[in-house]
């Protein structure tokens, strides 16, 4: 998978890097996403314009952590051969304060919060989902707590009651 990353107000650190190793895990523990024809673009930016994208897109008019619009269907990734032109996945957008605000609230740090909202928001475009039914909540969550693990990075969800 190949990424395009733009940086808008987030703190100096290499997100690029970050970025790629959080794709990297997630194409682990889900394989289509390890297709090199794969294009994933990834914004880092502020709360504004992510609670903009947001009100646009999804009629939600908040800021929210990250936000993902893929492009293909899971059934279009899943049938995607390995040889041919880029094909653009999707699009992702991290908010830059609303992120720090939770890693704080979680004791961890910013970068640790960032990968695992790449991760989540890889395995949206990849097709997974949270919302309708628990069921698909835990086995989205098992997935990213196995890509988290392959860098290091506790369970997220680890405080669960």
């Amino acid at each position: 998978m190949q990424l395009d990353i733009d940086i808008e107000a987030w703190p100096d650190a290499d997100w690029e890097e970050l970025a790629g190793k959080a794709a990297e895990a997630a194409a682990v523990v889900k394989l289509s996403l390890a297709n090199e024809r794969l294009i994933v673009s990834i914004l880092f930016t502020t709360d504004t314009e992510v609670h903009e994208l947001n009100r646009e897109w999804r009629k939600r008019d908040k800021p929210t952590n990250v936000l993902s619009f893929p492009m293909l269907t899971a059934e279009e990734l899943s049938e995607l051969a390995p040889d041919g032109p880029p094909v653009m996945l999707g699009d992702i957008a991290l908010a830059h304060e609303t992120c720090a605000s939770e890693a704080a609230d979680k004791g961890i740090t910013l970068a640790n919060h960032a990968s695992h909202l790449i991760v989540h928001g890889l395995l949206h475009l990849a097709g997974h989902d949270h919302v309708e039914t628990d069921a698909q909540a835990a086995a989205m969550e098992a997935l990213e707590i196995t890509a988290l693990a392959k860098l290091g990075i506790a369970d997220p969800y680890g405080d669960r009651t």
